[in-house]
């Protein structure tokens, strides 16, 4: 027969939440930065996996530069032999592109806990994210400094207002480079 201790011991070890993370965007194209933050998410909070959640158009921008099909392409090639990395393309399944909607449905599995990574210059808009605030509620923030943004977004509606339990910046040897700039070579 099992102590008690022992039996809470292994209920608890049983019950433990799934790290996982969701790095979103148009990754138009993706590039060695997208790389960099997932590595670096997956070390230090022990993620098992990372989602890169591959959205058709960002609401954000007019359009995107390349098909669906090539930004999926460029990705698979990107990540290689990392097994962690997970390419997804949910807009059919979900019927949506919101982050919250995406994160819901992630979240119908109650054994995983969510990492949202994002870039400090997303943070600095973030508050025109739908649902902005549930986002914050519902998974923790991680925010990769990129380019000199961390002091606007340090200002940030979304920084002043949200629960700082559930935001850090990670710090990480920065990658000076962006989709867009890659766009205009």
């Amino acid at each position: 027969m099992k102590s008690r201790a022992k039996a809470k011991l292994e209920n608890n070890l049983n019950n433990k939440k799934i790290p996982i993370g969701i790095l979103g965007g148009s990754f138009d194209p993706a590039h060695k930065g997208h790389l960099s933050i997932s590595l670096v998410s997956k070390k230090k909070f022990k993620l098992k996996y990372i989602i890169w959640a591959i959205t058709l158009k960002n609401p954000f921008k007019k359009k995107s530069f390349l098909s669906l099909k090539e930004r999926i392409k460029i990705c698979k090639k990107l990540i290689g032999s990392k097994k962690f990395i997970k390419i997804r393309f949910f807009e059919k399944k979900i019927h949506s592109n919101k982050t919250v909607d995406l994160i819901n449905y992630l979240k119908k599995d109650k054994k995983i806990e969510i990492y949202l990574i994002i870039g400090a210059d997303n943070l600095i808009n973030f508050h025109k994210w739908h649902k902005w605030k549930s986002i914050s509620k519902k998974c923790n923030i991680l925010v990769f400094d990129r380019g000199g943004y961390k002091t606007k977004s340090l200002k940030s509606v979304a920084y002043q207002q949200l629960d700082k339990k559930c935001l850090r910046f990670v710090k990480f040897k920065k990658i000076n480079i962006s989709s867009s700039q890659l766009r205009k070579i």
